[in-house]
């Protein structure tokens, strides 16, 4: 591939163990590159260092050993072009929802401040809400507050760790459904991590599959598939138990491989 805006090469990372001397392969030899404009997802088994190599890649850690370029520049540490959209609640409780998606604006005029706040604000559905405050907000509402935060500042690229991975099962799914269409608006890059495969072939262009720590990418998994996906189509359910039986597991109960 050429024209990559990140390139992960050869990429390992070890931590500390408890012991004197211990050390923790987590991650080893990890190779990819995402495209301007791609929605990738990470899966992979529970603790094998997804969201360790998101933070590598967003510049919160230093990899032992390999390299992270973005928009063909090395990695040295959190930069305002990429944010970070977590699982945990991001907003702040004591600024209302005009504020804390202008958060990032302050260097703006401030007529187009709320020109910007406004468009994110009716693009992820909170119209009506402009003055109010995480507290008196849904788990749903508070995480698209979150997106359009991050979406307001105008970055290239958007990392997301397990972003509605605290929400019910119905407000995931609409919350799917919307990530894909602010997506396909706004053309950003997305690197998102998940440990569910449903959601992975729901949303994505490609899926990384991660295998057990110390992990790899094991494969890259394209998923052509138009949008929106029909979650009970053939094509769908053949990608879903490809990443399935990728990771060692079965649909069939009582089955394992």
């Amino acid at each position: 591939m050429s024209g990559a805006i990140i390139s992960i090469r050869d990429l390992w990372m070890t931590f500390p163990g408890k012991r004197v001397g211990e050390n923790i392969h987590v991650l080893e030899n990890i190779n990819a590159e995402i495209m301007p404009g791609e929605l990738v997802c990470i899966v992979g088994p529970s603790g094998c260092g997804k969201s360790t190599l998101l933070n590598i890649v967003g510049g919160f850690l230093p990899a032992t050993k390999g390299e992270v370029l973005v928009e063909g520049g090395p990695v040295a540490g959190p930069d305002r072009r990429r944010i970070f959209v977590f699982q945990e609640n991001g907003v702040f409780p004591w600024l209302t929802v005009t504020d804390n998606i202008g958060f990032g604006l302050q260097d703006q005029p401030e007529s187009e401040r709320q020109r910007i706040v406004a468009h994110y604000i009716a693009m992820v559905g909170l119209k009506g809400f402009e003055q109010s405050y995480p507290r008196e907000l849904s788990g749903g509402m508070r995480q698209r507050v979150e997106i359009a935060r991050a979406l307001a500042a105008n970055p290239d690229i958007i990392y997301m760790d397990e972003p509605f991975g605290a929400l019910d099962f119905i407000t995931r799914m609409k919350m799917r459904a919307d990530l894909v269409r602010i997506w396909q608006s706004e053309k950003k890059t997305i690197l998102f991590v998940t440990h569910d495969i449903e959601e992975a072939v729901q949303l994505s262009d490609r899926v990384f599959v991660m295998s057990k720590r110390p992990a790899t990418i094991q494969e890259n998994v394209e998923i052509d598939l138009p949008r929106p996906r029909d979650l009970d189509s053939r094509g769908y359910l053949e990608k879903r138990d490809h990443i399935f039986r990728a990771m060692g597991m079965s649909l069939r109960v009582g089955e394992a491989s």
